[in-house]
């Protein structure tokens, strides 16, 4: 059988150091697959963007935050499946090729799942934990999922399937609009187990507080629209 074509999204923002690390191992675990590599720059103000280019990526530039900067590298996709990852070292690139395969059978969605059997993380204090819980819980009753987790960014789509999402957030919402609307669209989800790492390198971008307002929000705006 044919291997796919994939292409892996990446936003960045002074990430240069984790870029020297996630690279050079990304592309190893792809290097038998035809594969493109996007990253989507928030204007860096280290060498970030020369890193990506270094390695053969793709570079765009978004000012608008992390939803945007998915949505931009989604719509610059040419794979057929087109994976969404941090640049941050925290997902680790061997579980790509589970990501892939979750595809490859059959699924339109892959998500990486913290909380399943073979995932985990050394990157959540517990009241993460237990606000993470909090949302899955309320997107699971509220639009009748499933889901273990939420709030993760490791995932690969089926490209037609991406398009039907019809994706809308610019900032931190943009995995818990993901998560409903795949829902809403009953698509095939499938959750692959996945270990999230602490960051190595840098600040990360997360604000606890700030963040758990959007994703409610997000769930909100969600549930009385279409």
């Amino acid at each position: 059988m044919e291997k796919p074509f994939v292409s892996i999204v990446i936003p960045t923002l002074n990430e240069e150091k984790n870029l020297k690390t996630l690279l050079p191992d990304l592309i190893n675990e792809l290097k038998d697959y035809k594969y493109e590599i996007i990253v989507v720059d928030g204007h860096s103000k280290d060498k970030t963007v020369e890193i990506a280019k270094k390695f053969g990526c793709k570079v765009f530039y978004e000012n608008k935050g992390k939803g945007y900067a998915l949505r931009l590298g989604f719509k610059k996709a040419r794979g057929d499946i087109i994976i969404s990852m941090d640049a941050d070292l925290s997902h680790r690139p061997k579980e790509a090729r589970l990501l892939i395969e979750g595809i490859k059978i059959g699924y339109d969605i892959a998500m990486g799942s913290r909380f399943i059997i073979g995932g985990g993380s050394s990157d959540m204090p517990f009241y993460r934990k237990w606000g993470n819980k909090f949302f899955v819980f309320l997107v699971n009753l509220l639009f009748k999922g499933e889901y273990t987790d939420l709030c993760y960014g490791y995932r690969a789509f089926n490209r037609k399937a991406l398009k039907k999402l019809n994706l809308k957030e610019d900032g931190f919402g943009i995995e818990t609009e993901i998560s409903i609307k795949a829902l809403k669209n009953k698509l095939k989800i499938i959750e692959i187990p996945s270990f999230e790492k602490k960051r190595e390198y840098g600040n990360g971008k997360l604000r606890t507080f700030r963040d758990g307002y959007v994703i409610l929000k997000t769930i909100i705006l969600n549930l009385f629209s279409r």
